[in-house]
């Protein structure tokens, strides 16, 4: 997919070792955990986690305990986008252990709650569509699983459209009402979760979130209890969020692949400071893969950070990413701990990437005073970065700002076969790094 765009062609196996080989050179005290970094290349030819076949296992855990099929019509839902539905997923869905079939039509509802060992499928993106109620709250959750504080687990998602109806909200108003709220789809202390070929629209706060109970925000080192655990989003794609397309909070193992997040509205942000992000790894988030994404018009198309008050996300493997017309394409950060006088990260470490691809990082309105980048180090430690292609438009100014940066505490980092074309007055790569060459 990415390929096309690429200066560089190598197999995927062999990027794949070459970077795991560069990443263990500059590595300092590398834990154990390190080892759960591990990527596969399946029959198909195709990058994933260690733990996949697992989760595959896991699935069909899932279809065992499934006793029930049932058709939301036969529970009295109409979809004519008008009819309040809620009373008839709620009856449809019961107690669990149930594959709920959504057919083609808008569902009115003020929000539908899964259960553990549930299966909802819908008859496909455009077909089958979803949308909050014009009465539903500000803070109103599209799709969730039921328990956020006991947790829920092996729960499927597929084939359908969320539209979390902004318009019914006064176009001045912010969208979201806080913590981890206000999204289209999110999953809250769930262990074993699918998401595959879902669309997320006009979402107040997230398209799409992996989060633990709650956010936490109490100090760097602290992991939040409540986690998200084993979760694949698969072919999904959103526009128009108020905040980030896809984020991921306090959870661990979790593989974000073939998704595309473009648009974002910025408006659960003030006007002009909008940290709106295509895909957004943050606060506390661990072993976490993205395969074969895209992004475009984000501030960041792939954002890899944390606020000052929480842990950093960790442990980060990014294969194949295109950003097209993002801010800043891809930036790793840890807010509050990258200036001279800021404490050094605990938490901020370990990330690979490789067949990154940036085309054109242009000024935003998302976020008018930040300066376009296609990468941005900054606070984060043990980065390899391999294959990167970096294409500007001739013919837009880049006013002498750098392509890349390499800031503000970042320590071993290694960029490795970069190809930058394209830009004019730009001012190339800032900062220390290491190239393959002294690390050999």
């Amino acid at each position: 997919m990415i390929r096309r765009w690429s200066k560089y062609s190598t197999p995927l196996d062999q990027l794949i070792k070459e970077t795991d080989t560069l990443f263990r050179k500059i590595a300092v005290h590398p834990s154990p955990s390190i080892n759960d970094m591990s990527t596969l290349v399946n029959e198909k030819g195709e990058a994933i986690p260690s733990w996949l076949p697992d989760l595959d296992v896991e699935f069909h855990k899932l279809q065992s305990e499934i006793k029930y099929e049932r058709n939301v019509v036969d529970f009295g839902a109409v979809g004519d986008g008008a009819t309040d539905n809620t009373n008839a997923f709620r009856k449809a869905i019961g107690r669990g252990n149930c594959k709920i079939i959504i057919p083609e039509g808008v569902f009115v509802t003020k929000g539908i709650k899964l259960p553990s060992n549930t299966i909802l499928v819908g008859a496909g993106k455009g077909k089958t569509i979803l949308k909050l109620h014009h009465e539903a709250l500000k803070s109103a959750i599209l799709l969730t699983n039921k328990h956020h504080i006991s947790g829920n687990h092996h729960i499927y998602v597929e084939g359908m459209t969320l539209d979390w109806n902004v318009k019914r909200l006064p176009s001045e108003e912010r969208t979201a009402s806080g913590n981890n709220r206000s999204s289209c789809f999110t999953f809250a202390h769930v262990k074993y979760g699918w998401v595959k070929k879902v669309e997320a629209i006009d979402a107040g706060l997230h398209a799409f979130d992996v989060s633990s109970t709650l956010y936490y925000y109490i100090k760097d080192g602290f992991m939040g209890p409540g986690r998200s655990q084993y979760i694949w989003l698969d072919e999904c794609n959103g526009y128009g969020f108020g905040d980030d397309g896809i984020t991921t909070h306090h959870s661990d193992y979790i593989f974000i692949s073939k998704s595309h997040m473009c648009d974002p509205s910025g408006r659960a942000h003030e006007t002009g400071s909008c940290n709106s992000n295509g895909i957004e790894i943050d606060d506390g988030s661990r072993y976490v893969w993205l395969v074969n994404n895209t992004t475009t018009r984000c501030f960041g198309g792939v954002e890899v950070k944390a606020h000052h008050n929480a842990s950093a996300a960790s442990y980060v493997t990014i294969i194949g990413h295109l950003s097209v017309h993002d801010n800043r394409a891809f930036n790793f950060r840890h807010i509050g701990h990258h200036k001279g006088n800021d404490p050094q990260s605990k938490t901020a470490y370990n990330i690979k990437a490789m067949n990154l691809v940036a085309i054109a990082p242009i000024f935003t309105s998302l976020y008018e005073v930040s300066t376009p980048r296609a990468m941005v180090v900054s606070a984060y430690r043990n980065v390899v970065v391999n294959q990167f292609t970096i294409l500007g438009d001739p013919s837009y100014d880049f006013e002498g700002h750098p392509v890349i940066a390499i800031q503000y505490r970042a320590k071993q980092v290694v960029l490795h076969k970069i190809y930058i074309e394209g830009f004019y007055h730009a001012g190339g790569i800032k900062g220390k790094f290491y190239t393959s060459e002294e690390l050999t």
